[in-house]
C-alpha cells in the first residue's frame, strides 16, 4: 500500500492558497475557486492535528504518519509491525478491540471513541486520552484486505465545538450589526441585526463588499482601513462611517469597531465588523461640535501658520490645519509673480493672471484634486478661465462656491481668495467629498478667516524673501568663487548659512573665508566672523573682506594686516564707513563700541618653499593642526582683541608644518550652539579629525556630519588645507656677491636650472629678466644678492637684496639710455612686483609655463616695442 502524504504539493500561485484558506475558514468554496491546491501552513488541519496510519492484512501496522508519531509518541520505526490493539488499548479492552479489528478487515467501516495512552512528553507526563477514530477498509495491491485509520484528539474537537457555539451565540444575540469579512473584503457572515438595517436575510448579504453599502468615496476609505487591519492586525475603535440605508434618503452614521480574526491555529482569516447606529447622537452634538471645531481650528491656525518665513511652507501649514479637520481636500495657489520676487502681486483685473500651485493635501487615499477643470499638480503654473468661480473669487476678493462635477468625488468646494492688506495674493480651495457634510454659512466664514490669516503670513514671507534673497546674493558674491587653488596647499572649504541644518530659513550673517595667493608661492588663509546678523553684518563682512584682500596684496606682515583691519572696523558702524576709519587711523581715539562692528579674524600666511606658516589672531578661535601620525591639537596662537576694539597690538606665531599636515580654520558656528558649550564643541571638532589622510572633501563632510548636533543658528565657515610643500628639486637658490660679474653668473644659474627642469622655451625670457633684476639690485640695492627660482604651476623668479628703496616703474623718454628695465619686466612677465622683508626687499616676476598653445613672449619683439 502506498504511503498517504502528509501534505499536497504546494501551488505555484500564492494567491490560490490564500483563497482556499479564506474559503475553508468560513466553510464554503465559491464557484470558480480552484479546488486542487495546497493548504498553506496554519490551516485548520494544522489546528485539528489529524493523524493517520494503515493496517495490513495481518492486522499489524504497516505505515505510520508523522502526525501519528506526535499524537501517540511512538516513532515510525517502532510502530510499523506493532499490533495497534496491544499497543494502545488497555489489557481489559483488548479482546473487544481485536473483534472490532477483525470486522474491519472483513470489510466494515467503523467510527468511535477509543481511549489511548498519552506519550510521556505530553502535559508533563503520561495519562490517558480519548481519540476519535475513523477506520476505512481497503485492499492492498495484491487484493488482500487492509484498513486505513484516521485519528483525531477528542480534546481538540471539543474545543472547536465550543468555539463554534460561542460564535453562533454572538451572531444570534448581539444587539449590534455584526459581520465577518474574509481576506478578499467580502461578507462571509452577517447577523440578523445587520440584515434588519440593510434589508433581506443574513444569507442575502453573503459575498457583498463595502461598495454595496457605502458611497464610492466612503467605501474606498473604509476598504483601505480594512486592508490595513488585515495586514497589520491593529484594531480600529470607533471609526465613523457615513452612508445610506435602502428606502431612505437620510444620511446615516455608524460607529464601527474592527479587529482581525484568527483561526484556532493563529492564522489570520478575516476581519470582524461591529457597528452601531449613532445618527441620533451625532445630530444632537453637531452644533456644539461645530462650534468647538471652529474655535479649535482658529486656535491651531494661530499657533501653526506663520512659523516659517517661507511662502510654500506657510501654504502647507494652512493645509495641515484644515485637512482633515475642516475639509477632505485642499489646495493653495499663489500668484506666480509673488514667487518670482515681484514687488507687488501682478493680478489682472479679470482674475486670470498666472498662478502656481504650491500646496495640496488630501485625506482620501490616492485622490487627485477634483475641482473645476483639469487637475493641477503641485508646482504647475496655470490660470483660471474668466468665467470660472476661481477667477471670480480672485477678481472680487470674495469667496465663491464651486459647482460639483457630475460623477466626481467632490460634492462641495469653496474658492476663497487670500487677502492681505487689501491685496489678493492667491486662492485657497477647500473641498469635501461625497458622504461628508456640505459647507454651510458658518463654514464659509471660517474658511475666509483661515485664508486671511495665512495670506498675511504669506505676504510677510514674500517681503522677507525679497530682502533675504538680496542679502544672500550680496553675501555669496563676497565669498571666493569655486574651489580655491593655492601653491603647496590642497584646499577644501564649506560654508553653511545660519539655520541651514535646522530647515528654517537661513539668516544672513557675517562669516567669511578667503584664500589669497601671494608672490613667491605663498598663500594667505583668512577666516573671519562679524558679530551680529542681518544685512548690515553682511555689508560689514564685505567691506572687511575687501580690505583684507587689499592689505594682503601690499604684502604686509599678518600682525600689520590685522592692525589695519582693526582701524577699518572701528569706522564701519559710523556714517562714512571706511573713509571714517581712514581718518581714525590718522587720529587715534577711544573706540566707541556703539558705533562699530566687532569682528574676529585669524590671518595666516603659508610659504610653500619653507613650509612655514605665520599666524596672527584677532579674538578668533584657535587654528587646529593635525600632523601625520599625531592627534589633532589646537595651536597656541595668542587670541588678541577682536577687530574694532583698538588699542592692543597683535602678536605673530610662526609654525613649521610638516609634509601632509592638515590645517583647519573655522568659525564658532561649527562648534557652538545654545545646547552645547564652546569647550564641548571644540573637543568634538578635534576628535572628529581622526583620519586626516582621507581626501579633504571627505574630511570636511565627516566633520560636518559628526558635529551636526552642535550646529545652531549661526553661520558655519570651514577652511581646511593640507600641506604639500614645494619639492626641493623645484627650487633653485643662489647667493651672489655684489660685483658686476654676478649678472652673467645669474644668467648662467637660471639657464642651467631651466634646462634641468626641461623648460627650454622659458630660457631666453628668464635670462633677460634675471639680468635686469640683478643689474637693478647692483645699481640701487645694498649688500649681497640672492637669486631664487621656484617651479610650480608657474615659474617665479625672486631677487633679494638688503636695500629698502622699492623699485618704481617709470616711462623712459626716447632720448634716455636707461630706465626701461622694469618696463621690459612688465611686458614679458605675467606679473611682477616687490615686497619688503625683514632684511630688505624682494623683487619678483612670474612666467606662465609653456603649454604648447600659448607661447612665451619673444624678448626681441618686447625690446623693439620699448623704442
Amino acid at each position: 500500500m502506498s504511503e498517504i502524504p502528509a501534505k499536497a504539493t504546494e501551488s505555484e500561485d500564492p494567491s490560490d492558497g490564500a483563497r482556499t484558506e479564506a474559503a475553508g475558514a468560513f466553510g464554503e468554496v465559491r464557484p470558480g475557486d480552484p479546488m486542487w491546491q495546497s493548504s498553506p501552513p496554519g490551516s485548520i488541519y494544522d489546528y485539528i492535528k489529524v493523524a493517520s496510519f494503515s493496517i495490513g492484512p495481518d492486522g499489524l501496522v504497516d505505515q505510520w504518519s508523522l502526525r501519528a508519531e506526535h499524537l501517540f509518541g511512538i516513532p515510525a520505526e517502532r510502530a510499523v509491525g506493532m499490533d495497534p490493539i496491544a499497543a494502545f488499548i488497555d489489557p481489559d479492552q483488548r479482546e473487544q478491540g481485536h473483534r472490532k479489528m477483525a470486522e474491519i478487515l472483513d470489510g466494515r467501516e467503523w467510527t468511535g471513541v477509543v481511549p489511548f495512552r498519552l506519550p510521556e512528553t505530553v502535559d508533563g507526563g503520561g495519562g490517558e486520552g480519548l481519540a476519535e477514530v475513523y477506520v476505512m477498509p481497503t485492499h492492498t495491491e495484491d487484493g488482500e484486505k487492509a484498513a486505513v485509520c484516521i485519528v483525531v484528539d477528542v480534546r481538540v474537537l471539543r474545543s472547536i465545538e465550543t468555539d463554534l457555539a460561542a460564535s453562533q451565540a454572538i451572531f444570534g444575540q448581539s444587539p449590534f450589526g455584526f459581520l465577518l469579512i474574509d481576506a478578499e473584503l467580502r461578507v462571509r457572515r452577517a447577523n440578523q441585526q445587520f440584515a434588519s438595517t440593510f434589508g433581506g436575510t443574513p444569507d442575502d448579504h453573503r459575498g457583498k463588499g463595502v461598495h454595496d453599502y457605502l458611497p464610492s468615496g466612503e467605501a474606498e476609505r473604509v476598504a483601505a482601513t480594512l486592508r490595513r487591519v488585515l495586514e497589520t492586525g491593529d484594531s480600529i475603535t470607533d471609526m465613523h462611517v457615513t452612508g445610506f440605508v435602502p428606502g431612505s434618503e437620510d444620511r446615516r452614521h455608524w460607529s464601527v469597531n474592527l479587529y482581525r480574526v484568527h483561526s484556532g491555529s493563529g492564522r489570520p482569516i478575516g476581519i470582524a465588523w461591529l457597528g452601531t447606529d449613532i445618527t441620533a447622537r451625532r445630530a444632537a452634538a453637531r452644533e456644539a461640535a461645530a462650534a468647538r471645531r471652529n474655535l479649535a481650528l482658529l486656535n491651531e491656525a494661530g499657533a501653526r501658520i506663520g512659523n516659517s518665513l517661507d511662502l510654500e511652507t506657510t501654504a502647507r501649514e494652512l493645509l495641515d490645519v484644515v485637512v482633515p479637520g475642516f475639509c477632505d481636500l485642499a489646495t493653495v495657489d499663489l500668484y506666480q509673480g509673488l514667487l518670482a520676487g515681484d514687488e507687488t502681486p501682478p493680478g489682472l483685473a479679470d482674475g486670470s493672471a498666472e498662478l502656481r500651485r504650491v500646496a495640496f493635501a488630501s485625506a482620501v487615499s490616492d485622490a487627485p484634486f477634483a475641482g473645476t477643470g483639469t487637475p493641477v499638480k503641485v508646482g504647475a503654473v496655470h490660470h483660471y478661465p474668466f468665467n470660472s468661480p476661481g477667477a471670480d473669487a480672485l477678481r472680487t476678493a470674495r469667496p465663491q462656491t464651486v459647482p460639483a462635477e457630475e460623477g466626481g468625488l467632490v460634492q462641495s468646494t469653496l474658492a476663497v481668495p487670500m487677502v492681505a492688506h487689501d491685496t489678493v495674493v492667491g486662492l485657497a480651495q477647500f473641498s469635501r467629498t461625497k458622504g461628508s457634510e456640505p459647507f454651510g454659512d458658518r463654514d464659509r466664514a471660517l474658511a475666509v478667516e483661515l485664508a486671511a490669516r495665512a495670506a498675511v503670513c504669506i505676504d510677510n514671507a514674500r517681503l522677507y524673501r525679497r530682502e533675504h534673497e538680496r542679502a544672500l546674493i550680496l553675501q555669496r558674491s563676497l565669498l571666493p568663487p569655486g574651489d580655491p587653488v593655492a601653491s603647496g596647499l590642497d584646499i577644501a572649504c564649506r560654508y553653511l548659512p545660519g539655520n541651514a541644518s535646522t530647515g528654517r530659513p537661513s539668516e544672513v550673517g557675517g562669516d567669511w573665508f578667503d584664500v589669497i595667493e601671494l608672490p613667491g608661492h605663498r598663500t594667505a588663509l583668512v577666516v573671519g566672523d562679524v558679530m551680529g546678523r542681518g544685512l548690515r553684518a553682511a555689508v560689514a563682512m564685505g567691506e572687511l573682506r575687501t580690505a583684507v584682500r587689499t592689505l594682503a596684496q601690499l604684502d604686509l606682515e599678518p600682525a600689520e594686516v590685522l592692525s589695519q583691519l582693526d582701524e577699518i572696523a572701528r569706522g564701519l558702524g559710523t556714517p562714512g564707513g571706511i573713509q571714517q576709519a581712514t581718518r581714525a587711523a590718522r587720529r587715534p581715539r577711544e573706540a566707541d563700541l556703539s558705533e562699530v562692528y566687532l569682528a574676529t579674524c585669524v590671518y595666516a600666511v603659508y610659504d610653500s618653499v619653507t613650509r612655514r606658516c605665520t599666524f596672527a589672531n584677532a579674538g578668533h578661535l584657535p587654528p587646529v593642526l593635525v600632523e601625520p601620525g599625531e592627534s589633532a591639537l589646537m595651536l597656541d596662537v595668542p587670541p588678541g582683541m577682536p577687530l574694532g576694539v583698538g588699542g592692543e597690538p597683535f602678536e605673530e606665531v610662526e609654525v613649521e608644518l610638516p609634509e601632509g599636515a592638515l590645517l583647519a580654520l573655522y568659525t564658532d558656528g561649527l562648534v557652538e550652539s545654545r545646547d552645547h558649550p564652546l569647550d564641548e564643541g571644540l573637543q568634538a571638532f578635534v576628535g572628529a579629525l581622526t583620519d586626516p589622510s582621507r581626501p579633504l572633501e571627505d574630511v570636511c563632510d565627516h566633520v560636518l556630519n559628526t558635529l551636526d548636533s552642535h550646529h545652531g543658528e549661526d553661520d558655519i565657515a570651514l577652511l581646511m588645507a593640507r600641506v604639500q610643500g614645494l619639492p626641493a628639486e623645484s627650487v633653485g637658490d643662489w647667493t651672489l656677491p655684489r660685483e658686476p660679474r654676478s649678472v652673467g653668473r645669474a644668467r648662467e644659474y637660471a639657464r642651467g636650472q631651466l634646462l634641468s627642469w626641461d623648460m627650454e622655451p622659458l630660457v631666453d625670457t628668464t635670462e633677460l629678466l634675471v639680468s635686469e633684476l640683478v643689474t637693478n639690485a647692483l645699481r640701487y640695492g645694498e649688500g649681497e644678492i640672492r637669486l631664487r627660482l621656484l617651479l610650480d604651476r608657474t615659474l617665479v623668479c625672486e631677487v633679494w637684496d638688503s636695500g629698502l628703496v622699492q623699485p618704481r616703474r617709470r616711462r623712459a623718454r626716447d632720448t634716455d639710455e636707461g630706465g626701461r628695465g622694469l618696463q621690459l619686466v612688465g611686458l614679458l612677465s605675467a606679473a611682477w612686483g616687490s615686497r619688503r622683508t625683514h632684511r630688505g626687499k624682494t623683487v619678483w616676476f612670474e612666467l606662465p609655463l609653456p603649454d604648447g598653445e600659448n607661447g612665451v613672449a619673444d624678448p626681441a619683439e618686447a625690446l623693439l616695442s620699448l623704442f
